[in-house]
């Protein structure tokens, strides 16, 4: 049996919410960026984590960080699918 993969399972998971989307939503989230406090921090982290020493405490920061700006990537790509689609 053939399972599917990860990837497909988060698009079946976040069409719909791509499916919600405005135009001017779509453009907002498009140009979401982190502050340079927060990529500092990111920095910091993946830094921290090459030399191995993260802390615990760290670690779960960081891997909840990773997640989330997977999470809005994926936001921007549905979104710049949409922008490109109504601009046909």
């Amino acid at each position: 049996m053939i399972q599917p993969s990860f990837h497909s399972v988060v698009d079946e998971l976040l069409d719909p919410v791509g499916n919600c989307l405005t135009p001017e939503v779509a453009q907002r989230l498009v140009g979401l960026r982190a502050t340079p406090q927060v990529l500092e921090k990111l920095d910091d982290f993946a830094e921290k984590s090459s030399e191995g020493t993260l802390t615990a405490e760290e670690r779960v920061h960081y891997e909840a960080s990773l997640r989330a700006i997977n999470f809005i990537s994926i936001l921007q790509l549905k979104a710049r699918a949409l922008i490109s689609s109504t601009a046909e």
